[in-house]
């Protein structure tokens, strides 16, 4: 496997703790796909078939309506991954996966990655690991839609993206547009939010990055806006 390979799939927590020998048994079955910005990488209802590791660029795994608008599920970066339950069921796709830029991407089919599973049960813990920590942002997303306004929501993103990239710092590109469609809001709101935050001096935005300047006042608004939603007992 190339060495560029091999420090991809060092980033990614389904294969955390393995030697490079292991990683090197993956070598035959890799495959190395590109795809240029705007082409879908797998539809909705495709077979699932393989899983997905980003090597390079950015996709964005969405949910489209009969109208044409984008529900965006999450973006992904380099070391992120896509198309895990592929290697447990026979179910069809649940979403699309759209290039956000130039991406080039690691594939690993459900026949190959499993004959390697079955000789390596820490990689298929690692897998329960991940599937039941999606299981748990999954939830907290619906949480935040269900129970925050749009500041509440904005903040909500905002710290859980950063904690992704273990950090105070989003590096993915993301326009207002696109974090509109991850909040369910417009994007003149998410526009008219974000500038607020930048003149309270709780994020910086640059062309390469957002910044959490202070997380607190992101978690009190996050926390107040829930503590506004629900009802207190009687």
């Amino acid at each position: 496997m190339p060495v560029v390979a091999l420090d991809i799939l060092r980033r990614v927590p389904l294969f955390e703790g393995l030697s490079d020998a292991d990683l090197n048994s993956f070598a035959d079955f890799i495959r190395e796909r590109s795809y240029p910005k705007g082409s879908v990488i797998v539809f909705e209802d495709d077979p699932g078939d393989a899983l997905y590791v980003v090597a390079s660029g950015q996709v964005k795994v969405v949910l489209v309506a009969e109208d044409g608008r984008e529900v965006i599920l999450s973006v992904l970066g380099p070391g992120s991954f896509f198309g895990e339950m592929a290697i447990l069921d026979d179910e069809p796709r649940s979403a699309h996966v759209i290039a956000m830029e130039e991406s080039n991407l690691l594939m690993l089919r459900r026949e190959d990655f499993q004959a390697r599973l079955r000789s390596m049960p820490d990689v298929a813990i690692s897998l329960l690991r991940e599937i039941s920590r999606r299981l748990r942002r999954a939830d907290e997303k619906i949480g935040s839609l269900v129970l925050l306004d749009v500041h509440g929501r904005l903040a909500h993103l905002l710290l859980r993206m950063a904690d992704e990239e273990q950090g105070d710092r989003i590096t993915r590109k993301l326009t207002h547009h696109t974090i509109a469609q991850m909040i369910g809001s417009s994007r003149e709101t998410v526009s008219r939010a974000m500038r607020n935050l930048v003149e309270q001096n709780i994020i910086e935005v640059t062309r390469t990055d957002i910044a959490l300047k202070n997380r607190q006042a992101l978690l009190a608004a996050a926390r107040r806006e829930r503590a506004a939603t629900v009802p207190r007992p009687a």
